[in-house]
């Protein structure tokens, strides 16, 4: 069912979102604001994508860059709508709807400040159910729907088409280029696709599910439960049924650094009693992509791998890490659409330069298959 938004509810889908952004998609903190800043008292219509026309026009829009660089180039906040409009003009055709590309702190925001701004719905679904680094990461070129062509627009008017037909690996090389150039962030509109193509390419209701996320996890705090079991019992229902408890520690080391338009690097987290030397070890690219505890994986890309507070449950996004941190890791499943042999070749452990082949986190021995515990 279709549904209406208001700033109300932003912080609640910001918390949730970020969470299923697994490390990356943005800072919520920005993506909150801009939208509020813009939105005021008014509402967004959020379009259940079971209950929208075939033949329905959707331009999704979205932000891109490394999330270490996004923290401290703020957008002025026009980028999108002009990514939107210029593809617009290019395509000869208006938008009836845009939607995210990804779930993210920041890019499940970026839609709905476009909303904002120009009235239009806004899709409940995305095209990767998660975040992942590169544009062509996406269900919706796994299942036919290609990226170009893309508009990209920057924080002074700047603006390009980019098309490189059904070759959505060489839109994602190319944009990232000009996205380097124009320091590391720009706003894109990309993926146009008619209603029928959103219901056979995209991850439905990842919106509405972030919002339960957020919301739940902040109604367990103030009443005292833990906001873990909240996160268990919400996504029980969704297409991400299966939540583990991976590790409890304290992060001991973080490596990070931007290159090639990626915050790369990996976190050590080390248990908290000083007599069991266990660790867990999470590589990202601008998302977390592995986790190994010594040395055994126990969660690997497309699964979602999230590093939260250790009673609060608030996610933590790789450019956020820091030392000393006390974190409870877990790990989610994805639904069996980003699962597929297709779906694996595009963005499973191969497409990082990963050795080991995917195991879905609910099978993997080192999980804590256990409920996850009451604080």
């Amino acid at each position: 069912m279709s549904w209406t938004l208001t700033a109300a509810d932003l912080p609640d889908l910001a918390r949730g979102a970020t969470l299923l952004g697994t490390g990356g998609g943005g800072d919520p903190y920005i993506g909150q604001k801009l939208v509020e800043r813009v939105l005021g008292a008014g509402s967004i219509t959020v379009l259940d994508p079971d209950e929208i026309a075939d033949d329905l026009f959707v331009i999704p829009t979205a932000q891109m860059g490394a999330p270490t660089v996004m923290i401290e180039k703020i957008p002025a906040g026009t980028e999108p709508t002009l990514a939107l409009r210029t593809l617009e003009k290019h395509l000869g055709r208006t938008a009836d709807a845009t939607m995210p590309i990804e779930c993210g702190g920041i890019n499940s925001m970026i839609p709905l400040l476009v909303a904002a701004e120009t009235g239009l719905p806004v899709v409940d679904a995305d095209g990767m159910g998660r975040a992942f680094p590169e544009l062509s990461m996406e269900t919706f070129a796994v299942y036919g729907v290609h990226g170009s062509p893309l508009a990209l627009a920057g924080e002074r008017g700047e603006t390009a088409i980019i098309d490189t037909g059904d070759d959505d690996r060489q839109m994602e090389w190319l944009a990232r280029g000009v996205t380097i150039r124009l320091g590391g962030v720009s706003h894109i509109a990309e993926y146009a696709m008619t209603g029928a193509d959103v219901r056979r390419t995209a991850i439905p209701r990842t919106l509405s599910m972030a919002l339960a996320l957020g919301r739940g996890i902040r109604e367990a705090r103030e009443q005292h439960r833990s906001p873990f079991e909240a996160i268990a019992d919400v996504l029980s229902t969704t297409l991400y049924p299966h939540v583990r408890e991976l590790f409890v520690g304290k992060v001991t080391d973080v490596e990070r650094r931007t290159t090639d338009g990626f915050a790369k690097g990996r976190a050590t987290i080390t248990a908290l009693d000083p007599d069991d030397d266990a660790a867990l070890e999470v590589a990202f690219q601008n998302e977390n992509l592995v986790a190994r505890r010594d040395g055994e994986l126990v969660a690997i890309v497309p699964d979602l791998i999230c590093i939260t507070d250790i009673e609060s449950a608030e996610p933590i996004t790789t450019e956020g890490l820091r030392y000393g941190q006390r974190v409870r890791v877990l790990g989610i499943s994805t639904p069996d659409i980003m699962r597929t042999p297709g779906a694996l070749a595009a963005f499973g452990p191969s497409a990082f330069g990963l050795a080991d082949a995917f195991e879905p986190v609910e099978r993997l021995r080192g999980a804590d298959v256990r409920r996850l515990i009451t604080l």
